[in-house]
């Protein structure tokens, strides 16, 4: 019997890419991370969490319950683990690099305020009717570079730009009908390939970058339909359409190359060019591409990858990268990088963190000791703190 040809089994069979999976893979961790530094900041108590308490946040930001006590013994870069010698419990709190970075984060996002508005600014112009659900750019707020609070911080309070649409929806206050249309990022691609490659307009006009994973296997015949699906006109995502349907677009294939110009589009807006594939969904019918989206970024692998690694599916923009690395970096993606490299460090260069540790508890212990007979000082903290960093050595 002929097995199933599903985008599942073509998903599964699909030739791989090491460095965007082990990507997908560090970006998970840091994710895992990040939920759980939000919900820890969200206390009203501080910084300061009970190991114990761990239990209750861990599920919350996807980490399983039962691995949550070595997540902390394994990035002690990242989690300081202590006992507090007042209620003798083991707990733990964000080291000062890793919150130093969070908050740095927040402010580059700040500072870049003009290009978050000019972001939402293209996506809008790229939706059908020129609105855009708040709930689909809430989901990918982090891949856009957005601040947590945009739709006070910059939806309402750049109203020369957009309106409110309801509670649920924002719209552009003004659009300008005369003008020319946006180019797409693309574009800049095609103006290189045109100038300095010396290819003709009718080879280079609706193409796009391609390049597949080493190992792919070209079909017969797959190099001819390539070269006239890239020749092949289409709908650019920044030329208005009332109606964006089939028929209107000039039939199925033009349909999906739209479909494929308006996602490279959006994956181009973003920090470090990829979002989840499941997020994608949420931009279907406001940007005019209802279609099956991994069957669509399956068909286009030289375009698009979709990594798998760690029980989650990311799109990443091919062209971006080189060696598992962004090609054209920003400074949202330096700081996460930053981020990543105290998360890959592990248990090591871990001595001085004890020194400073041991120090901070001593002085804590100090103004908490308890008098015995003979004026005998005990201390009220364990020797946990040095069991916990030195045990991921």
């Amino acid at each position: 019997m002929k097995p199933a040809n599903t985008a599942q089994t073509r998903l599964e069979n699909r030739i791989r890419d090491l460095k965007l999976d082990r990507l997908t893979a560090n970006h998970r961790r840091l994710t895992l991370i990040l939920d759980l530094h939000r919900l820890v900041s969200a206390r009203r108590r501080g910084p300061v969490v009970s190991v114990h308490s761990l239990s209750k946040w861990a599920p919350h930001a996807s980490i399983k319950t039962l691995t949550a006590g070595a997540l902390l013994r394994k990035y002690p870069h990242v989690f300081e683990v202590f006992t507090r010698p007042a209620t003798r419990k083991l707990c733990y709190r964000f080291t000062p690099k890793f919150t130093a970075l969070i908050g740095e984060e927040k402010s580059t996002i700040s500072q870049l305020k003009p290009e978050s508005v000019a972001r939402i600014r293209k996506l809008l112009l790229m939706s059908v009717n020129g609105t855009l659900h708040l709930h689909s750019l809430w989901l990918i707020r982090n891949e856009l570079g957005l601040p947590e609070n945009f739709r006070e911080s910059i939806i309402k309070k750049h109203d020369t730009h957009f309106k409110m649409v309801g509670l649920e929806a924002v719209e552009l206050a003004a659009r300008d009908c005369e003008s020319p249309p946006l180019a797409a990022e693309v574009e800049k691609w095609r103006e290189k390939e045109y100038t300095e490659r010396w290819l003709s307009e009718f080879e280079v006009k609706y193409a796009f970058p391609v390049s597949f994973p080493t190992g792919f296997k070209k079909p017969a015949g797959f190099k001819e339909k390539m070269r006239n699906w890239q020749r092949l006109s289409y709908i650019k995502p920044y030329e208005r359409r009332d109606v964006v349907r089939v028929r209107s677009c000039g039939g199925v294939e033009r349909y999906e190359k739209r479909a494929v110009g308006v996602i490279h589009e959006l994956l181009s807006l973003t920090m470090d060019k990829m979002v989840p594939v499941e997020r994608l969904a949420h931009f279907r019918k406001d940007l005019g591409f209802e279609v099956n989206i991994r069957e669509l970024l399956l068909k286009h692998q030289g375009i698009f990858y979709i990594s798998t690694k760690g029980n989650t599916q990311l799109v990443y923009l091919r062209e971006a990268y080189s060696k598992g690395c962004l090609v054209e970096q920003n400074a949202v993606y330096e700081v996460r990088r930053k981020m990543l490299e105290l998360i890959l460090m592990g248990s090591r260069n871990t001595r001085g963190l004890v020194k400073k540790l041991e120090k901070e508890v001593e002085e804590e212990v100090s103004g908490n000791s308890v008098k015995l007979k003979g004026g005998e000082k005990r201390s009220a903290e364990g020797d946990f703190v040095i069991q916990i960093l030195e045990s991921g050595d």
